[in-house]
């Protein structure tokens, strides 16, 4: 793994957990863990259950004994270090964003169609799919439950930049995180929206807004942490994110992504209307699926709490009874698993890189309308950048 902190805490837990519960045909070994610091990484290795820990990642990538990167750094140096991995042989696990720009996401999804050639699989980590419910809603929808698409609504809202002391993390910075909301958090209700609904966008119509421009500079080494010294600094991404889109099959999304939702925590929902009838999952309530039917007699209609514990559901055989509730972390086992299993079988797994790059072209797009006044923006396959 390459990387550590929360999203390296997290993909640990996926890893160390999932070979417990579910029954893969190989068994992940924890084997190495890098990081820049030797002293933080080495800590790291020894709390999550790594067996060493190195400073350098072309280490990794350079070792037989090493058959999977999982990259869970910042996004500048995600297309360096996936394409020397995959070009070396080794399968690629990804966190979201994919990369920093379209131009990146390109080289990184066409080094993975040339490794998929040779039986080597890159998969692109937006987790939230994992999480059952998410992934019966998607069900729901591919059965037909809710008829026609009518609507989308989407959105992502948390509060952890509200205080202007916050300091001038790597997350506000466009040289290190590509994008601020629209990329970090709205990636994520893409790629939800697109997954549940299995429709993808073609245009939009967006505005970017940076609420607070400068920050102090941070003068310790965390992910949202650390502590702020007096001089200030530039914010060169956007704090919240507001856009329309419309899917290629016509029907229009809302989407919003903030981190100046006072009082949102983590608070990610997703609503489809449709002809039949509606779905909402919120992933501050991630084990239950809220599901109207629009077919049944008026006296019975109303939105139904939809407890997605049941052995039937996806992922839950495999956990506790129902009723016993899973958490945010265990999404990450169930990523591991789906992972490990595509890998066995030899089939390229999903999320792939294509995923990511179409994601990656839809961030590009919000971007390119919000400087040109909102005006609707295709969503290019051609090149780096939307015209």
């Amino acid at each position: 793994m390459i990387g550590h902190g929360f999203m390296g805490a997290a993909h640990s837990q996926g890893w160390r957990v999932a070979p417990r519960f579910f029954e893969l045909e190989a068994n992940p070994v924890m084997q190495l863990v890098v990081g820049r610091s030797a002293g933080a990484v080495a800590d790291a290795a020894e709390k999550w259950g790594w067996a060493e820990s190195a400073t350098d990642w072309r280490e990794a990538i350079e070792r037989d004994d090493i058959d999977v990167i999982d990259i869970v750094t910042p996004g500048d140096s995600h297309a360096e270090i996936a394409i020397a991995a995959l070009e070396a042989g080794k399968h690629v696990l990804c966190e979201k964003p994919l990369a920093n720009t379209v131009d990146e996401a390109m080289a990184m999804a066409d080094a993975a169609t040339r490794a998929a050639a040779r039986g080597v699989f890159a998969m692109l980590g937006h987790t939230y799919r994992r999480v059952p419910a998410a992934t019966f809603a998607r069900d729901l929808v591919a059965a037909g439950r809710l008829g026609d698409i009518h609507q989308v609504r989407a959105s992502y809202q948390q509060d952890w930049l509200t205080d202007p002391a916050t300091p001038l993390v790597w997350r506000l910075q466009k040289e290190h995180a590509g994008s601020g909301a629209l990329g970090d958090i709205g990636a994520h209700i893409i790629d939800l929206s697109q997954f549940i609904t299995g429709m993808r966008l073609a245009s939009v119509s967006g505005t970017l807004e940076t609420i607070i421009a400068r920050r102090p500079i941070l003068h310790s080494s965390s992910g949202l942490g650390g502590t702020g010294g007096t001089e200030l600094g530039d914010v060169t991404v956007d704090d919240v994110a507001l856009f329309t889109g419309r899917f290629d099959s016509g029907v229009l999304g809302i989407f919003e992504a903030t981190r100046f939702a006072t009082g949102r925590k983590n608070a990610l929902r997703v609503e489809v209307s449709g002809s039949k009838g509606a779905l909402a999952f919120d992933l501050e309530d991630l084990n239950s699926l809220q599901f109207y039917d629009a077919t049944v007699d008026a006296t019975l209609q109303g939105f139904t709490k939809i407890l997605v514990t049941e052995p039937e559901h996806p992922y839950i055989a495999a956990w506790w009874p129902a009723g016993h509730m899973l958490g945010y972390e265990h999404a990450f086992s169930n990523q591991v698993k789906d992972f490990v299993d595509a890998i066995t079988s030899g089939t390229q797994p999903t999320p792939s890189f294509d995923d990511g790059l179409q994601v990656q072209r839809v961030l590009a797009a919000v971007e390119s309308s919000s400087h040109n006044g909102s005006a609707w923006t295709a969503i290019t396959h051609e090149s780096g950048s939307p015209s």
